[in-house]
């Protein structure tokens, strides 16, 4: 049985007590005899991570209303027993965005509620499979502060919440979370313990190969990244200070390993960002491993997989980062993508010198195991069917409310093309953030009356997971799946106050979607790049209009900005209707605090629901063919690609774009996608 060391504020050390088997009787720690481990002995650990299941527990798509194999917590499962089953010594550790990204959460959080008594499903599932402890990401923080303390049996003493003697117990997970850099405003502690130490019972080797029993102990340190006080500032301002990850390790790191770790843990719920390191770093892992006493840093966030021999990205081929073995600076990490899609996995062999259980470095080895056999066949692992069975009141319920009507349209709603300027699934979103902003200013802000609302939206699904990774909402009824399906984030409606200068900055940002074309090559030439889709804000207003010139360099792509006809003017101010994350930490787009004049309590996918209600019919003409922008027009010697959804020229065809030519419906990826050229010149 696992047992947990709670955080101590001293730095007394704790003895090794890990005992043989022929020696359990004579006790351990806590003013038991104390004896020595055997020399040489050996043992193998083996540490599994998930990250980033963002509620996805079953292998279902509430926006599409129909099963989903590639993702689920109960395929994760499976990946977990095979590993269990290959390594009998193993922990098992999340690491963060757990409890929010599916309707199912939004359903227990918003909709219905839970009781203090009652569990969380992700949770109800996570405790089925036995998880030893986990850490926060990012996304805990969405549905604010009380909710996450009464979901997770902890409670808080922050502003704005009853005093912790007043607060009631709730039920949280049965494993323990640490988060060392979240800390009160009002005393200056973490919300979360900074870590634990697990005393894990080991099967060993001694020098001659007898098998011994013995323990090892084993310190997992997390951490969320450091943004979330701007992305989630509407909770957390004047409620909790964030530290910097670098400068937490530094501080609980060796507190750990006084009290006794054999192995310290990094649970760091971020990717790497191998540029200057600085506290508020979004992805600090690569600078984490510098960190002196950190035998292994589980990552997270970024939805990628570490290692990964074929990546191509300077990040992956920064020095000090082996994307092979899996290493920053010698120190093993590792990040097993999102959704339930993997596990990850770092083993390390254990040898016992000078008494204490040491790791063989040169031993280690970091894997990534997916839940996809086969990526021709598509083929996964299979469920374990006692996770669905675990929460089926829980999914049923969540089931039966994104059913529920709001609306019809006379078109279908995606983000296929939307790359290329189709805005079905991206108009209405804008219109109901507009009109939302719209009226809220004239009955609460005459000092605002004569400026123009706009408002800007983005893609949010555009094929990351691949070719059915994409908003398609049918011509016909409309249900809260699919308003769900067109706003995929409980983000919030901002409103910012910027100048016709500021929204070409804004514009220059968002068409870093794009690469360079370079209008000479005769060779193929990739349209889109890196920069994430959910970045890619346009308008999608007639009042709006502007050109992106692809074969110009980032910040020189926006040509022929007007509105209302006439060239935009630059001193001109502007109200933009968007949300939370992008009016908080929206830096990079030109915004700062001061361009906000209204932050909403409103949902942007609530504000969305109820436009569509008051709407009732969404017609094409009125709803999904307001085209802001258009590319340049040019000529390239080459053929310029893009991938989308498989099979979906149709699609770009019923939207108006002639000038799209399918190269391949299938592009050997396995995820059902297709490659698509455009021609530029039309």
């Amino acid at each position: 049985m696992v047992s947990f060391y709670k955080f101590r504020s001293s730095s007394r050390s704790v003895l090794v007590t890990a005992l043989t088997a022929s020696l359990a009787a004579c006790g351990g720690s806590d003013g038991a005899p104390v004896v020595s481990l055997p020399e040489l002995a050996s043992a193998q650990l083996a540490v599994l991570e998930t990250s980033d299941l963002h509620a996805n527990v079953v292998s279902y798509d509430y926006f599409k209303l129909a099963e989903d194999k590639s993702v689920g917590l109960e395929r994760t499962a499976t990946l977990i027993k095979q590993a269990r089953a290959d390594f009998p010594n193993h922990l098992l550790i999340d690491n963060g965005d757990t409890i929010q990204g599916t309707a199912l959460a939004d359903y227990q959080a918003l909709v219905s509620p839970l009781a203090c008594n009652q569990k969380l499903a992700t949770y109800k599932a996570m405790d089925a499979i036995g998880f030893d402890v986990g850490t926060l990401g990012n996304h805990e923080f969405n549905y604010g502060l009380p909710y996450l303390s009464q979901v997770t049996g902890t409670k808080f003493n922050v502003e704005g919440m009853a005093a912790v003697a007043s607060q009631p117990t709730c039920t949280g997970p049965a494993f323990p979370l640490v988060l060392a850099n979240v800390s009160s405003k009002k005393d200056g502690a973490t919300l979360y313990k900074p870590y634990t130490i697990i005393s894990k019972k080991i099967s060993a080797k001694d020098k001659d190969g007898k098998t011994i029993e013995s323990t090892v102990k084993v310190a997992v340190i997390g951490f969320a990244p450091p943004p979330i006080l701007l992305w989630d500032k509407r909770w957390l301002d004047g409620k909790v200070d964030v530290q910097g990850v670098v400068e937490s390790a530094t501080k609980y790191v060796p507190m750990a390993r006084a009290e006794g770790a054999d192995i310290v843990i990094a649970a760091s719920h971020g990717g790497w960002d191998t540029s200057a390191y600085t506290a508020t770093m979004e992805n600090a892992n690569y600078h984490l491993a510098k960190v002196a006493g950190i035998d292994g840093i589980l990552m997270g966030h970024s939805h990628g997989e570490f290692p990964n021999a074929a990546c191509t990205t300077p990040a992956c081929n920064a020095t000090g980062v082996d994307k092979v073995k899996g290493t920053f600076h010698g120190v093993p990490a590792v990040m097993p993508s999102y959704w339930g899609k993997a596990i990850g996995v770092i083993k390390y062999d254990l040898v016992v010198k000078n008494g204490k259980w040491t790791i063989d470095t040169s031993k280690t080895a970091v894997s990534v195991r997916k839940a996809l056999l086969d990526a021709t066949a598509k083929t996964y692992v299979a469920v374990d069917p006692t996770i669905a069975a675990a929460i089926k009141t829980e999914h049923e319920a969540a089931i039966t409310y994104v059913k529920t009507p709001i609306g019809q349209s006379d078109f279908a709603l995606s983000s296929y093309f939307a790359d290329v300027g189709d805005v079905t699934a991206i108009q209405v979103v804008n219109a109901a953030q507009a009109d939302y902003v719209a009226k809220y200013v004239a009955a609460n802000m005459p000092q605002y009356k004569d400026l123009p609302v706009l408002s800007v939206s983005a893609p949010f699904k555009s094929g990351f997971a691949g070719g059915t990774d994409f908003t398609d909402v049918k011509q016909g009824p409309i249900a809260i799946n699919n308003a769900a399906d067109l706003y995929l984030y409980p983000n919030t409606v901002y409103a910012v106050k910027v100048t016709g200068a500021g929204i070409k900055i804004w514009l220059e940002k968002a068409a870093e979607r794009f690469n360079q074309i370079d209008p000479s090559l005769t060779t193929a030439q990739a349209l889109v790049s890196t920069f994430p889709g959910y970045n890619f804000d346009m308008f999608t207003s007639n009042d709006m209009q502007y050109e992106i010139d692809v074969t110009q360099a980032k910040g020189s792509r926006i040509k022929n900005l007007s509105y209302k006809g006439v060239p935009i003017n630059t001193a001109a101010e502007f109200i933009i209707a968007t949300n939370n994350y992008r009016a908080t930490s929206g830096t990079q787009f030109g915004l700062t605090a001061a361009n906000t004049i209204y932050a909403s309590p409103d949902a942007n996918r609530d504000v969305l629901i109820d436009y569509i209600k008051a709407r009732k019919n969404l017609t094409l003409a009125a709803d999904g063919s307001a085209r802001s922008w258009r590319f340049t027009k040019v000529t390239t010697a080459g053929p310029v690609t893009f991938t989308s959804g498989s099979n979906k020229l149709a699609v770009a065809q019923t939207a108006g774009f002639a000038n799209i030519s399918v190269v391949s419906n299938d592009d050997g990826s396995g995820k059902g996608q297709g490659v698509y050229a455009i021609d530029l010149s039309k």
